[in-house]
């Protein structure tokens, strides 16, 4: 039930001090709500988590499992509606662990969780339960958030497309002739589309920050060790991070303050190929402290040449949506540097990422299927011979994953000499490199479209609107951050004229996060440029006034204020009085 107005600011409505518009109802959207909004009406008393848990029910099952059909979660927590209901009375009789009490989260599919199945979105692992929930997910839970439930996500995060032969096509919000992306593609949707608060991805070559890109979403891929991923089924383990997706920097900043703590036993620390060295001074508990919308006053951004312009393979309207973001920013008083790298350069930097996923996936992805039960495949060769079973094939795995798999069944593993290069010389030479230029102009970050073009057409459909353009440089700008473990944050600019979003990448040094929340939360303060998507529009029950009832040092200070102007008033009315 709605509150009515607090008694102080009843008291000054009724002495004509204050308007009855002046402390008349908020609106809150579920669409657009961020992590404080509905923190806003949990301590208003005006909507808990069970009934916030029902409202995001009611969106997937009108919106991903019937009506346009996103098909972006995988499942629901069955027990979501009785964890809601403790956190609420927890809320009540306690108070929040933090802003994310009572709050739920969608996992992608690859973290491994004690009361849901974690498949990869893979039908060889169906059913498969953990023992243990994942380092990141037992931080979430330990803070209060709900575990919602499992997002899609392309199979073994091998792909990009948004498909899996357990879940099957995620669609585009936006567009459903369109990608939602990948491999995090199910969460990207979802998010987009309001199916849950928060999401979590994970992101090897860009799988975090393309469907970020594809649906208008701010993600942060962190340095390559802020994060553990014990517990998250490794597809490169030297490449792979985990991180928030959200609608809003704000959002991010929240959860990673939370997911960020040092794990000594991540995994990722632990392989040939050297992670950046630990900071831990820049493990932050509250990442939102950073959050200022002067942070581009005065930063140095490097503008990567390679990545825009129709020569480059580049949609032109690609190319305009950064022009206009840089000119923002440079109104904001950045100052903005034009570089580009030789091809050479690129070309090594790519390799690293082709060089190292046969070798990796065969020694780590093997390690964590032997944690999987009896009955699930212990090797990459039992998991082609399930992919390839009559009860699975008839998913259509795609060839391209399959391929991956059998390029890794055959690695010679962490001794091959490709991969023993890779790791002791080309890798701190690339970071080296990036690191160099980064310095040689003061660079807060480099800057780029997160992807040359806009969503693409889901495989098999054909698409008029798509424009795909030859001359793309030997390595895509996702791999700046993927193959030395630098971060990566995205945030939304604008729209194509086909009602398409696309996001900028910034990309910073190891354990910069906090300087690149700052740069996107300006710019993003200054466009706000998100827009939710038209195919998922509110539902009954998700728009609503309500009445703000002040906190106790904001009531007392009006009452005092109140005071003061009461006492004008009457002053001014003695003295009209006294004239006349």
């Amino acid at each position: 039930m709605l509150k009515t107005i607090g008694g102080a600011a009843a008291t000054l409505i009724s002495l004509g001090v204050v308007s009855s518009e002046a402390a008349l109802a908020a609106t809150f959207s579920l669409q657009s709500a961020s992590i404080k909004d509905i923190n806003r009406v949990f301590d208003q008393g005006v909507l808990n988590s069970e009934q916030l848990v029902r409202l995001y029910l009611n969106r997937i099952e009108a919106y991903d499992d019937t009506g346009p059909a996103i098909n972006s979660v995988l499942t629901t927590n069955p027990q979501v509606l009785e964890i809601a209901k403790a956190l609420d009375l927890e809320r009540q009789t306690t108070g929040p662990r933090s802003l994310l009490h009572g709050i739920p989260i969608l996992l992608k599919d690859n973290h491994d969780t004690f009361d849901m199945p974690t498949t990869g979105g893979s039908d060889a692992l169906a059913g498969s339960i953990p023992d243990n929930d994942a380092f990141v997910v037992d931080l979430l839970r330990d803070a209060g958030a709900i575990i919602f439930g499992k997002a899609e996500m392309d199979e073994l995060a091998i792909s990009g497309s948004g498909y899996s032969s357990l879940g099957g096509q995620t669609y585009n919000p936006y567009n459903l002739l369109r990608q939602s992306g990948g491999s995090s593609g199910g969460t990207g949707a979802a998010i987009a589309a309001g199916f849950a608060t928060l999401g979590t991805g994970s992101d090897t070559g860009g799988s975090i920050r393309t469907p970020c890109s594809f649906q208008a979403l701010v993600c942060v891929r962190p340095t390559r060790g802020l994060l553990s991923l014990d517990g998250i089924i490794p597809f490169v383990l030297s490449r792979d991070a985990i991180g928030p997706m959200a609608r809003s920097v704000e959002d991010v900043a929240i959860a990673l303050g939370i997911m960020a703590e040092f794990d000594p036993n991540n995994p990722t620390l632990q392989t040939p190929i050297a992670a950046p060295p630990v900071e831990l001074d820049k493990f932050y508990d509250d990442y939102t402290q950073f959050l200022d919308k002067g942070t581009l006053k005065g930063a140095k951004l490097g503008l990567v040449t390679n990545y825009i312009g129709e020569e480059n393979g580049v949609d032109p309207e690609v190319t305009q949506l950064v022009r206009e973001a840089l000119a923002t920013m440079k109104g904001l008083g950045a100052e903005v540097f034009e570089i580009s790298f030789e091809n050479d350069f690129l070309a090594t930097l790519s390799g690293l990422y082709g060089t190292a996923i046969p070798v990796e996936q065969k020694v780590y992805l093997e390690e964590y299927l032997a944690t999987t039960g009896p009955n699930y495949p212990k090797t990459i060769d039992d998991l082609i011979a399930a992919l390839e079973s009559p009860e699975v094939a008839e998913s259509e795995t795609p060839s391209r994953i399959l391929g991956t798999l059998r390029g890794s069944a055959t690695s010679e593993g962490l001794t091959d000499p490709d991969y023993v290069e890779v790791a002791e010389v080309l890798t701190p030479l690339v970071r080296g490199t990036l690191l160099d230029t980064l310095d040689s102009l003061s660079l807060d970050a480099f800057v780029f479209p997160t992807i040359g073009t806009f969503a693409r057409p889901v495989p098999g459909v054909t698409d008029p609107t798509f424009v795909s353009l030859p001359g793309s440089p030997p390595a895509r700008q996702v791999e700046f951050a993927s193959s030395v473990g630098l971060p990566d944050i995205t945030v939304p600019i604008g729209f194509g004229t086909q009602g398409l979003p696309l996001t900028l990448s910034m990309t910073g040094r190891p354990y910069s996060e906090s300087k690149l929340l700052g740069l996107a939360y300006s710019l993003e303060q200054a466009t706000k440029a998100r827009k939710p998507p038209a195919l998922t529009p509110a539902l009954a029950g998700e728009v609503f006034e309500y009445t703000p009832i002040p906190e106790p040092e904001v009531e007392m200070a009006l009452i005092a204020l109140g005071s003061a102007l009461l006492g004008y008033k009457l002053l001014k009315r003695s003295r009209t009085t006294a004239r006349a």
